[in-house]
């Protein structure tokens, strides 16, 4: 399932996926795949990326 919070959270903060990438200490491609459902990434991923965006792990990565 493609991850649309995560990347209107991305977009929100104005950042591309190799700039959210060097963020969090992973490839572009990587990012890339998480936004597209083609990635699980692991929750030391998870909780970078969401610092990151200045969001909680429900507003991104958890289904309501």
């Amino acid at each position: 399932m493609k991850n649309l919070r995560l990347k209107a959270a991305r977009a929100a903060k104005d950042l591309s996926q190799q700039e959210l990438a060097d963020l969090v200490g992973v490839s572009r491609q990587t990012v890339n795949a998480i936004e597209k459902g083609d990635y699980n990434p692991t929750i030391r991923l998870c909780l970078a990326i969401c610092r990151a965006l200045d969001k909680t792990l429900d507003e991104l990565f958890w289904e309501a």
